[in-house]
């Protein structure tokens, strides 16, 4: 297991918690110093887990749509979107706890036709106005056979930083990073009507490795 570099600040901002902790057990304050080293422990534990990287096989399949991270599938309905598409569509939201892995991960391989971040509100990343109210980073891609996908990164209550490492015009790799939101969040998946789908809701899927929906 490997720490996503996206932890680096917040690894660095505990070890300093953790000097200050180690200062305070050379002090007789005692309830003080075990607080302190109690807190210190569980704070580097909570970054360490938050940011990890497991090992895992990731899936190439280039006639389907993986899932972009890991969660559960908390929305699957058909839709008429507010951005970007002006047709009906297929939406699959998975929501992160902050207990799950939180890189975000290309569902697709294709083109990026379109990238755009907005600042929002913090609402819980299960409200279903937090598609269109909270801060969020949309893309599009498109696949070779000329349909296209929504991603949506959305942040949560507590998530309050959303990055995302695409650019218009590049050509995306399926199963590689797309970005990564801090400490909770959600994304949304608009794919095309006649998409295949292939999870249901409250399935727990996995970034770069579950099906979500096949292309007709």
């Amino acid at each position: 297991m490997r720490i996503h570099r996206e932890g680096a600040a917040f690894i660095a901002l505990v070890f300093a918690f953790n000097l200050l902790a180690l200062y305070f057990l050379q002090v007789d304050y005692g309830i003080i110093r075990i607080s302190l080293t109690v807190v210190a422990l569980m704070l580097l534990t909570i970054v360490l887990y938050f940011f990890r990287i497991p090992r895992r096989e990731l899936v190439t399949y280039d006639n389907g749509i993986l899932a972009p991270c890991d969660g559960k599938v908390v929305v699957l309905e058909e839709v008429y979107p507010e951005e970007y598409f002006v047709d009906k569509r297929i939406q699959v939201s998975i929501f992160m706890s902050v207990l799950d892995v939180h890189i975000n991960r290309n569902p697709i391989n294709g083109m990026v036709v379109y990238s755009k971040y907005y600042k929002g509100k913090h609402l819980v990343a299960w409200h279903r106005k937090s598609s269109t109210a909270n801060e969020r980073h949309s893309v599009v891609y498109r696949h070779k056979n000329g349909k296209e996908i929504l991603t949506k990164q959305i942040a949560g209550a507590v998530a309050r930083r959303i990055v995302n490492y695409l650019k218009i015009g590049k050509q995306a790799k399926q199963g590689r990073e797309m970005g990564f939101i801090k400490f909770g969040s959600r994304i949304d998946m608009l794919l095309p009507m006649d998409a295949k789908i292939k999870v249901k809701l409250d399935d727990v899927v996995r970034a770069g490795i579950t099906i979500v929906a096949e292309w007709e």
